[in-house]
């Protein structure tokens, strides 16, 4: 069988098996940390936290760190606070001129951003840790579970913990990166996500087999419906708009021919170039009308009551979800507007004697690529939208359980995508280096040079 025999090109070659072994390791070290309860809390009595952060926003939040957030494990903070660092780091470089700087200084600016962004993750872990801590009670854990109490001490040595916790955690992502197989943070997460789905996947088959509630047929089609949706997302992150561009032919005195004869190439650009990040922008922007609802000064109004009841915790309802998919649609024209960078495009291809067939190079070419831009960004905002508010559709059309019905759309399966994507070329980029056609059932071995 072709995929055996993929499986087989694959541990031939030692360098790809290492990266891979190594790559399974550290995820396995992650996972095995996502189970360690921080010291001085009783792990038999965090039934009430893990059922408090078993649906809605908080249930999310379980989800990206893989039931860390829901155990008050030492990676209760997960890899988020480096993800929310990068972000903000990458905003402002537009702003900053010293960021703008160091990201055209190449290899030597790039180590000094990442150093930036570790620095700003501790920062964030600090605000952030004191704030779990202080929301355990709350969230169903009794004063008992505290076996030290809530004392000084506790809060010290625990915020400590969970910063050391995440700062570990991304140290595990840069080495997955460095000198393992595909991106190390985005691995982290999706693991985290897909170790969900199994109990996700058992309360559903309860729901639907033993409460008689659709049965397997049932079953049967939310997987179909599943797998449609998985390649759905794929189009959307592999789809791109070819743009044809021309290179005129160098001559032998190293000038370029006044004809539109030579090299003819295409400019990738992606329908969803901003990738997911317009919904974990939304999804943050989310929390806010929830919280002006708790707000001392709109508690006991209709109005207060009517933002805690539709976005308070609500994440499958007709409001919190129109909303949102607004949200994402200006959010995907911000982010792309922001990270295309069309006059540099033009630009390059200026300096390279590239060209777009009746296009004059430089600012008319940027113009052009910018409407294109705009042209396809709109479908790839709004199908990118509907994927993210598929899972309320799943819920109250479908009647899903909302732990399983979390994996039909939104982050989750969206990150799912593109990371399983973005791996399986790297291996494939691997495979074809070290073998003729390694991915076909007629590749063959290419000898090693000594």
């Amino acid at each position: 069988m072709k995929f055996i025999d993929t499986i087989k090109n694959i541990w031939k070659i030692d360098e790809l098996r290492n990266r891979i072994i190594l790559t399974l390791t550290l995820l396995l070290v992650y996972r095995f940390g996502a189970q360690v309860v921080l010291p001085g809390i009783d792990a038999s009595q965090l039934g009430g936290l893990q059922a408090s952060t078993d649906q809605g926003l908080l249930g999310l939040l379980a989800a990206f760190t893989g039931g860390a957030f829901s155990n008050a494990s030492v990676f209760a903070l997960g890899i988020m606070p480096y993800i929310s660092a990068s972000i903000v780091v990458q905003l402002m470089g537009i702003a900053i001129p010293y960021l703008q700087k160091l990201q055209k200084e190449g290899e030597s600016g790039r180590r000094k951003i990442n150093q930036i962004t570790r620095w700003l993750t501790i920062a964030i872990c600090l605000l952030q840790a004191p704030g779990y801590l202080a929301a355990l009670p709350a969230l169903g854990v009794p004063s008992t579970a505290f076996v030290m109490g809530l004392t000084p001490t506790f809060y010290i040595s625990s915020v400590l913990i969970l910063v050391t916790g995440c700062i570990f955690a991304m140290w595990l992502g840069e080495k997955i990166t460095d000198k393992g197989i595909g991106n190390g943070i985005s691995l982290l997460i999706m693991v985290g996500i897909i170790a969900t789905m199994p109990i996700s996947f058992v309360q559903e088959w309860v729901a639907r087999v033993t409460e008689s509630n659709g049965g397997l047929i049932m079953i049967l089609i939310e997987l179909v419906i599943w797998f449609v949706i998985i390649l759905l997302c794929i189009l959307l992150v592999m789809a791109v708009r070819q743009v044809p561009v021309s290179y005129a032919r160098r001559t032998a005195t190293g000038e370029y021919e006044k004809n539109a004869f030579g090299a003819r190439n295409f400019l990738p650009l992606k329908l969803n170039a901003s990738g997911v990040m317009p919904i974990i922008f939304a999804q943050a922007i989310m929390f806010v009308p929830g919280l002006i609802g708790e707000a001392s000064f709109l508690a006991d109004t209709s109005v207060g009551t009517w933002l805690q009841t539709n976005f308070g915790n609500n994440i499958f309802g007709f409001w919190y979800n129109l909303v949102f998919g607004l949200l994402i649609i200006i959010f995907t024209y911000f982010y792309t507007a922001i990270t295309v960078p069309t006059n540099k495009m033009a630009e390059d291809l200026k300096r390279s004697g590239g060209f777009i067939a009746g296009i004059r190079p430089g600012s008319e070419t940027a113009e052009y690529l910018d409407r294109i831009m705009s042209q396809i960004t709109l479908p790839g905002s709004i199908f990118l939208a509907l994927i993210a508010i598929f899972p309320a559709i799943a819920v109250n059309i479908l009647g899903m359980q909302q732990g399983w019905a979390l994996f039909y759309g939104g982050t989750s399966l969206l990150i799912m995508v593109g990371v399983a994507i973005d791996t399986m070329q790297q291996v494939n980029s691997y495979l074809l280096n070290k073998h003729y056609d390694g991915l076909m059932k007629s590749g063959k071995n290419r000898k090693a040079v000594a």
